[in-house]
């Protein structure tokens, strides 16, 4: 790949001046002249800028092409050949991410293209330093059920969804009437645009955004400039399970908030932790033992205390007391569609 030399050459031969011609007026020898136009090296920016100010081609033209041309050469001498260098690419899922829109491919024909445009998507300078800045950004103790590289292209098409997203100051001392309200809301037909509000007025940006198939990721929380930010995926098909996945992140910002400042963190002790948060979120620990005490009364305990009868049909399932193919779990099903 020539890079800008290619353009060079015919701006010279255009205007009808000699490559020896432009050397001098550069400063540079005929054999640097001819590296530039065969793009063998590597333009400086000393040279970048010089030829720009004698052809009046845009510096930004010069500098986009030239990198264009640094991410080809890498990627080359580590995959050997185009073909190797898509497969590398494809990895990214480009087909996926195109068809929902995530990313626009320029020129679907060119590697070199697609390396440019799959760059700034994921905005980083190349991808040589993709691996280390994911590992900092998403911190698993186990990787065996989830596709990391899927779950990074949903947060970075998350990040850009919410990049200009406006929320009030987050501060820990609300998070209690954002508890109240949401007790309030879940007894609500669900809705999701006025639970995004809900936490929006509490300083927690939620986004809720389809992922790539065969992500098995339902959701996660980072803090991103002070701002809890949950991220959750579409697969939700019940409240309860929505609702079970929301306080869950919601008990990781309420007890790891410093933790996850840029990056998710999930340590199986942790999930187990925001597992028991979520549980005794939907039903306190002290009415689920009335609940176990009175078990005819179920019902009637739940709804004078603002608990949606999905929720303790599900936590009976969750423990086994009836199975998720009973009768009374299905009649008491809340189906939501996001």
């Amino acid at each position: 790949m020539k890079g800008f030399g290619s353009i060079l050459q015919d701006y010279l031969e255009y205007h009808r001046i000699t490559q020896t011609e432009f050397a001098d007026r550069l400063g540079i020898s005929n054999k640097h002249m001819n590296e530039i136009i065969n793009g063998t090296t590597n333009l400086s920016p000393e040279l970048m800028i010089a030829i720009s100010i004698l052809t009046d081609i845009d510096i930004n033209t010069i500098f986009f092409v030239e990198h264009k041309k640094s991410v080809y050469d890498k990627l080359l001498k580590k995959y050997k050949s185009e073909k190797e260098i898509q497969k590398f690419l494809n990895s990214f899922h480009l087909n996926e991410m195109q068809k929902k829109k995530w990313i626009t491919l320029r020129d679907s024909t060119s590697v070199a293209q697609n390396a440019i445009d799959l760059l700034n998507f994921l905005e980083l300078k190349d991808f040589e330093v993709y691996d280390n800045y994911i590992e900092k950004r998403i911190i698993y103790k186990k990787l065996d059920y989830a596709d990391q590289k899927k779950i990074y292209l949903w947060l970075r098409h998350c990040d850009k969804l919410i990049a200009d997203v406006q929320v009030t100051k987050y501060s820990s001392n609300r998070l209690n009437d954002l508890f109240d309200d949401l007790k309030k809301e879940r007894m609500k037909p669900f809705n999701k645009e006025r639970i995004i509000q809900i936490l929006s007025q509490y300083g927690i940006i939620l986004c809720i955004e389809d992922a790539l198939g065969g992500s098995k990721i339902r959701g996660c929380t980072m803090v991103k400039h002070k701002t809890p930010v949950i991220y959750l995926t579409t697969y939700f098909k019940e409240k309860s399970s929505f609702y079970f996945t929301l306080y869950h992140e919601l008990g990781h910002i309420k007890t790891h908030y410093n933790r996850l400042i840029n990056k998710i963190v999930e340590f199986d002790n942790e999930e187990k932790e925001a597992d028991a948060f979520s549980l005794n979120q939907m039903i306190p620990r002290k009415i689920w033992d009335i609940i176990n005490e009175c078990y005819d009364e179920r019902e009637r305990i739940c709804l004078e205390n603002n608990i949606p009868l999905c929720f303790l049909y599900s936590r009976l399932a969750y423990e086994k007391k009836i199975s998720y193919s009973s009768k009374e779990y299905n009649e008491h099903i809340e189906k939501i569609n996001i």
